[in-house]
Formats: structure tokens, sequence, C-alpha cells
């Protein structure tokens, strides 16, 4: 695997390449979506077996990717 960010990590053989927490086959957009239902960190944390800090980790990367992302809007 590759760290790409802080906890967070790819490889082309562990889910197609997406970002995961680092070490787990726990993708980042599962994590962001939780913390977007409305679930706590602890209950995320819990539920995929990863850390309060790898949840934190998956929004600090999502909001990194976002501030790259350049959306156009049709006139």
């Amino acid at each position: 695997m590759t760290l790409i960010a802080p906890r967070i990590a790819v490889a082309p053989e562990v889910c197609h390449g997406k970002p995961v927490i680092e070490g787990t086959r726990v993708l980042v957009s599962v994590v962001v979506g939780a913390v977007a239902a409305g679930d706590s960190f602890e209950v995320i944390a819990r539920e995929y077996g990863v850390t309060p800090e790898d949840v934190q980790a998956a929004l600090d990367y999502a909001a990194k990717r976002l501030e790259e992302e350049i959306v156009r809007a049709a006139p």
C-alpha cells in the first residue's frame, strides 16, 4: 500500500485502488458517508474497526480533495 495522506492509503489490489484507511479495506468514502449520515466518530470506529483518529483523517483527506476540485456552472 502507498500512503497518500496521514492514515490514508491506496493499492491497486485493494478496493480497486480507492483510498482506504491505512492497513484496512475500509473506504474513505464509506467513513465520510457515515459521518454525513450523523454517526459519531466512536460509532464509526467501533463498526468499522478503525480509530476515531482514522475517521478524522478520512474527513481531512476528503476536505483536501474537495479543495482541489473545480466545478464550472453551466451558462
